[in-house]
């Protein structure tokens, strides 16, 4: 019998489908300020799309905490360790394409599906830096290795032919596009030299290219070392609102931490 979960849910049209809570935003006693990761970036990119009107209170979706049976759609009872996403457990989704763009080698979600034609991993990322893992790249089905410093113009270039390819070879039912902001110019732990511009540019061109062939996306955010990656994340929202990327017609697709919305309503 098929386990049901209550995390996907319905995303009312006074509401975006950002799901969100202020437990996202990790504090230890201030010991988090140690770490080059901005662990509190998620919530001032929803200060920064209030301050520019496109949010207010009560337009979130509120975050639900996971239970038991929600984690038996992904997780077996043996201990619920083994990430292996049972496709037949969800209901409406067969096929998926994961879209990889943080600098580093998606190796954890490689790992997971190694062998899983249902789904088709892109990964383009920096090859001489965390986590060189051989093995996971077996389970890459498009795989763009970048050079140290790699700028705008090799790099959308780079993002659009393969992204191409890549729906040609597998048209899903859902992409998952992972838009880590660790491609940023001056992020030591990324080693690449892309701009702000040059990020929104490539969330934008990602969801043209996929909404073009009227596939659901779903954008999260992952890594990005520098304080400015909060802005650039809300600059990035406000663009694909502003080109009609993201709109009322716009296909919604709502998850547990994804903080890109699908489907604005009108802001009072």
């Amino acid at each position: 019998m098929p386990h049901t979960t209550q995390l996907y849910q319905h995303v009312p049209e006074t509401r975006w489908p950002i799901v969100y809570s202020p437990r996202y935003n990790i504090t230890f006693m201030g010991l988090e300020k140690l770490h080059p990761f901005d662990a509190g970036k998620w919530g001032k990119v929803i200060s920064f799309l209030k301050e520019e009107k496109l949010l207010s209170d009560g337009m979130l979706v509120e975050a639900r905490e996971a239970s038991d049976e929600d984690l038996l759609v992904v997780h077996t009872r043996r201990y619920l360790n083994e990430l292996k996403f049972l496709f037949e457990r969800v209901e409406g989704i067969s096929r998926a394409t994961i879209v990889d763009l943080d600098a580093h080698q998606g190796n954890g979600h490689e790992r997971d599906f190694m062998g899983d034609k249902r789904v088709y991993i892109m990964d383009v990322y920096n090859r001489h830096i965390y986590p060189g893992d051989r093995f996971a790249k077996q389970a890459i089905r498009r795989k763009v290795e970048l050079e140290w410093g790699t700028e705008d113009d090799e790099y959308l270039d780079k993002v659009e032919r393969n992204l191409q390819k890549a729906l040609q070879e597998h048209l899903p039912d859902v992409v998952v596009y992972n838009a880590g902001t660790d491609i940023l110019e001056g992020d030591r732990l990324g080693g690449l030299s892309i701009s702000p511009q040059g990020i929104v540019k490539r969330d934008e061109l990602v969801f043209r290219v996929v909404r073009g062939r009227q596939v659901p996306i779903l954008m999260v955010t992952s890594g990005g070392y520098q304080k400015r990656t909060a802005r650039i994340i809300a600059d990035s929202i406000l663009n694909l609102y502003s080109v009609g990327l993201i709109g009322s017609e716009s296909p919604s697709l709502s998850a547990q931490n994804s903080d890109t919305p699908l489907l604005p309503p009108e802001v009072p």
